[in-house]
């Protein structure tokens, strides 16, 4: 029954069978590397728009019992590493990309949050939120899946209980210590009202990082069928210790979401990359984007960003070289 859930359901595996045979039908031989390309092409597109929607429907369903005005009365009922907790939990639960999350980061801050705590949630939120564990159980598996999003969530509490244990409030821009936090209750909504909330939410993200998607199995397609799988391997196999280092550092300077970045990851798991590279790419990617840090720095000052992309780098180095020392157990 799982098998069935994760092959037919999560990794469609029989809409991949159907593109085959209309291939084969309109004269592609998907056995070349242009028919094969075409085919991962629309496969790959339509699986991640058909489970973006899905979970976008469904979080953002979620999400609305969780305005920002909430957030903060939730995170300011807890003190400590428990707050820290709390903090990297909701960030499950909102966007999908830092450069969505840093606002709310901004408001938390403002509010008179731990400073700790707002990063916990700046940390989780991009990393490993709830869409994360769906698509990722669609490609690597349910262990897989579990294992990232705890680690994530690790590395999230762990950076900002470091952060708050080193006091480094005075390196918050003053514009975000003077300004006053708007304390809003939150609106009651009905259910209809919580539906064209999220049916908006659906169509606002998925029209925002559709051009990503593109380019993200657009990337994958070359891989897959273009790339000698002995290159990868010589990369981002086994063979080469300094592999996780080298995805992270390539993966910091790009901007995407994890939506664009699994269906390299498939790619690249395919031709033989060690599993613990591949998702400190995707980390670096989501939680560390040259944008998110560019916006970030409007926020806080250098010794503070510098601290955070520090933390940052060595949890998603040593998640990676975790991951690759336990592949066989995982996969």
């Amino acid at each position: 029954m799982w098998s069935f859930i994760q092959n037919q359901l999560l990794g469609m595996k029989w809409l991949n069978e159907l593109i085959g045979k209309l291939l084969r039908v309109c004269g592609f031989d998907i056995l070349t590397r242009t028919g094969g390309s075409v085919q991962f092409f629309l496969y790959d597109v339509l699986k991640i728009t058909a489970l973006l929607c899905f979970l976008i429907l469904l979080i953002s369903y979620i999400q609305s019992y969780f305005p920002p005005e909430r957030n903060k009365k939730i995170l300011g009922r807890f003190r400590g590493i428990g707050a820290n907790c709390i903090a990297a939990l909701l960030g499950t639960v909102t966007p999908f990309c830092s450069c969505s999350s840093i606002p709310l980061f901004i408001g938390f801050t403002s509010a008179g949050l731990p400073l700790g705590v707002t990063f916990s949630f700046l940390i989780s939120s991009p990393m490993v939120d709830l869409g994360s564990l769906i698509l990722l159980m669609s490609i690597f598996g349910a262990k897989v899946a579990i294992v990232y999003v705890l680690l994530g969530l690790v590395t999230a509490v762990i950076g900002g209980t470091l952060i708050e244990k080193l006091h480094m409030e005075q390196y918050v821009e003053d514009f975000i210590k003077s300004a006053s936090a708007v304390d809003i209750d939150s609106p009651t909504l009905t259910r209809k009202e919580r539906l064209i909330y999220a049916k908006d939410q659906m169509l606002f993200t998925f029209n925002k990082v559709l051009p990503y998607i593109l380019i993200g199995v657009g990337i994958g397609a070359i891989i897959h069928n273009w790339i000698p799988e002995s290159w990868i391997q010589m990369v981002l196999g086994s063979n080469n210790p300094f592999g996780v280092v080298l995805a992270t550092f390539v993966g910091v300077p790009m901007y995407a979401d994890i939506f664009g970045t699994i269906p390299v990851a498939e790619a690249l798991l395919e031709k033989g990359a060690q599993l613990g590279t591949i998702l400190s790419f995707m980390m670096a990617v989501t939680t560390l984007s040259l944008p998110s840090i560019i916006m970030l720095r409007k926020a806080v000052k250098p010794k503070l960003l510098g601290l955070f992309i520090g933390i940052c780098t060595i949890g998603i180095v040593f998640v990676g070289y975790l991951f690759n020392a336990f592949q066989f157990v995982l996969i």
